[in-house]
């Protein structure tokens, strides 16, 4: 039995070949009962920070991509004690078998890792937001999807650069050398792409705006709801997604209207000349005593203009930032009442010329 174990194919034991199958076969079928473990432990080991009511989120994020990071580590490394088979060691172009594999080993590897750091970010990332919702300063919740976006791309950067480095061979200290003379000539070839992306940091420190906030740039007026590394989305009052870019958002004026202090309405009359000096006098009165209800915090009302044929009044009040369906209800009633006011104190409108 000894002798049948020990027989020799491609380089190794037939016994070798069964532990090898044996470990592959036995972390496959545990492969849950690992991940969950092995997540267990960094749940425990970050008791500090995290609750129980987190548990549940770290798991859906954590536990697939920590299956697929166990079985290629192992798979790796099982496969890496073996002598590989010279009858299989074919070349392909200027490589050999065995360094194709060893290289798609390292790629998965560094692959699989990178997605398990990904969904580490994201949880990270919620796990923040949670806490900054439970805050007043909206601008906290902003600078964590900003910062979660721009932690993904240097991860993804870096993995590419070991791949190119662990799979592929390259000197990454001289790549990087020949790659800062290249570029120079990238930089101005992206030279509105990197503005974009200083632009957005200007955003996110100088806080002309936040996510949620109603603002007017250029011809576009919406409420943002995202503000990226490289553009900014607006919902437009028409319900249409807008991307703007971010310089434009720094360089252009922008209004940002739920800052305002106070919304303003405006009323203006144009009643015939034929109105006396009594009724005229009567009809700002009124008005006067109209634009003193609440919401409205203060008014005015005055006799702008006087022609020929007619004569101009005007006013304007203000309230507090209402909601804008809210303000529009109150103009309405507003306008009603002063509609009401000059039919009973007998004005009539201008002829038509």
């Amino acid at each position: 039995m000894n002798s049948f174990w020990q027989q020799q194919w491609g380089n190794n034991s037939l016994m070798a070949y069964a532990i090898v199958v044996g470990i592959i076969v036995l972390v496959w079928l545990c492969r849950r009962f690992l991940s969950s473990a092995l997540a267990g432990l960094l749940f425990r080991w970050l008791g500090q920070v995290l609750t129980k009511l987190e548990r549940s989120q770290f798991d859906s994020l954590i536990i697939k991509p920590l299956e697929r990071f166990v079985l290629v580590l192992v798979l790796t490394i099982v496969l890496y004690r073996l002598q590989f088979p010279d009858i299989l060691n074919f070349p392909v172009y200027q490589f050999n078998a065995q360094q194709i594999l060893h290289a798609i080993g390292k790629l998965l590897l560094i692959a699989t890792l990178t997605s398990l750091l990904l969904r580490a970010i994201d949880f990270v990332a919620i796990l923040l937001e949670q806490r900054a919702n439970h805050t007043p300063d909206l601008s906290d919740n902003q600078l964590i999807v900003f910062f979660k976006d721009f932690f993904k791309v240097i991860l993804v950067i870096n993995s590419i650069l070991l791949v190119l480095s662990f799979v592929f061979g390259f000197n990454i200290g001289s790549l990087v050398t020949g790659l800062s003379i290249v570029g120079a000539a990238i930089a101005l070839a992206l030279r509105e792409s990197l503005e974009n992306l200083i632009a957005s940091f200007i955003i996110f420190f100088d806080k002309p705006f936040i996510t949620g906030d109603q603002v007017k740039v250029n011809a576009i007026t919406g409420v943002v709801e995202k503000i990226g590394l490289r553009s900014t989305r607006i919902r437009t009052e028409q319900k249409t997604f807008v991307t703007v870019p971010n310089k434009q958002m720094v360089d252009s004026v922008l209004d940002n209207l739920s800052l305002r202090s106070e919304r303003r309405a405006d009323i203006k009359l144009e009643l015939s000349a034929a109105a006396t000096p009594a009724q005229l006098e009567l009809l700002l009165t009124r008005i006067r005593a109209l634009l003193q209800q609440p919401p409205i915090i203060h008014a005015t009302v005055l006799l702008s203009e006087i022609r020929s044929g007619a004569v101009w009044v005007e006013a304007d009040y203000y309230t507090a930032p209402l909601p804008l369906e809210q303000f529009n209800l109150l103009r309405e009633k507003v306008n009603m009442q002063v509609l009401t006011v000059v039919h009973e104190s007998g004005l009539k409108w201008p002829e038509p010329k």
